[in-house]
This record gives C-alpha cells, structure tokens and sequence, in this order.
C-alpha cells in the first residue's frame, strides 16, 4: 500500500512538545513575577512597620495640628 505522504517521514510531527515548553515559560514567568510582587510587598511592609510615620506626608499632620488646637492658641 501506498502512503499518501511521503513514508520515510514521521507522520506524527512533534507539536505537542512546543506548546509544553511554552505552557512551562508562561507559568515559570508567572511565579516569578508573582515572587517579585511578593518581596517588594513584603519590604514596603517591613519599611511601614519600622517607620510608620514616614508614610504620612506631612501635610496631613499640618491640618490635623491645626484642627485640633483651640481657636485661642491659633491666634
């Protein structure tokens, strides 16, 4: 009997082999960009605990200053 294709080739290429490996890139990408999420949430966290006035922009205390004095001290 005669192949319809060529008989010497494998009738079967290997496509399954590339979508794998790209599925592996995608998730390996993903778990990497997870873990660097992850660490600069945990320093932001960390620099929050150890100085946590110094994410309070200074303004804030200015108006809170000044809405808590009595209007005769103000003056």
């Amino acid at each position: 009997p005669e192949c319809p294709w060529s008989c010497d080739r494998d009738p079967w290429p290997p496509t399954a082999l590339p979508a794998l490996d790209v599925d592996r890139a995608v998730a390996t990408a993903f778990v990497v960009l997870l873990g660097l999420f992850l660490l600069a949430v945990t320093v932001r966290c960390a620099r929050l605990v150890v100085d946590p006035y110094s994410a309070i922009p200074t303004s804030t205390w200015e108006e809170e200053g000044q809405r808590s004095m009595p209007d005769q001290l103000i003056d």
